[in-house]
């Protein structure tokens, strides 16, 4: 499964966000190397003023020592959940989303061991936990989210998982790793079937410096 990932990212191409001047940050989606692969997951801590207690990957914004975003998602895991970088195996990179914050967010898919002595930075996070990948090739979504964003409803799946929620961003980060790299049929532009809860329409940072694409993948995408 995981070789097949990995021939299937580096064929890849993701779209990029480069046009867009905006701040940048970098996420790394790690899958953990056990018999059946896992997926590891972050909630961060209740006490932080935003975004707290929303499931995410490891990740934050760039640093100026930062070499690349590939390196600021390194540095990120290492000070978030003391993820040693030369322990991950990077696969490729998905393409760039926007949040409604008006950052620019580039995922990295890596694989790494398993069983490893992770630690939770308590100023940032309150868990770390792990989902069975099967979990999401199996599509076990609870309901559909329906977000439409610059008048393109986007159907992103949100998962509920041991009482964590998987939705948001990270929820569509995931549809183009299953589209992408394993080849399930997953479209963000198509909706499936079961419940839909609907969000008001949003529109994105910086519109205006937006480029309009027919791609599969929207140039733009947001979190709620």
């Amino acid at each position: 499964m995981l070789e097949k990932l990995r021939q299937q990212l580096q064929q890849h191409t993701p779209q990029r966000l480069d046009h867009v001047a905006l701040p940048e940050a970098a996420v790394l989606m790690p899958i953990v190397e056990r018999p059946a692969p896992t997926l590891l997951f972050t909630r961060r801590a209740s006490h932080l003023n935003t975004h707290r207690g929303q499931v995410a990957f490891p990740g934050g914004k760039r640093e100026p020592e930062d070499t690349d975003l590939y390196a600021t998602a390194l540095r990120e895991a290492e000070e978030e959940i003391a993820l040693a970088p030369g322990l991950v195996q990077p696969l490729g990179r998905l393409s760039d989303v926007i949040s409604l914050h008006g950052i620019r967010v580039t995922p990295w898919v890596g694989i790494i061991p398993p069983d490893l002595p992770l630690v939770a930075d308590p100023a940032e996070l309150d868990a770390i936990f792990e989902v069975p990948l099967s979990h999401f090739l199996n599509d076990q979504r609870t309901h559909t989210d329906v977000i439409t964003v610059d008048g393109v409803a986007h159907y992103v799946p949100s998962y509920r998982v041991e009482g964590h929620v998987i939705w948001g961003l990270s929820a569509m980060m995931l549809v183009e790793l299953l589209a992408e790299g394993f080849g399930m049929g997953i479209d963000l532009y198509q909706r499936p079937p079961g419940a839909l809860r609907h969000y008001p329409e949003r529109h994105t940072p910086n519109r205006s410096r937006q480029r309009r694409s027919a791609a599969p993948t929207p140039v733009t995408r947001t979190t709620k």
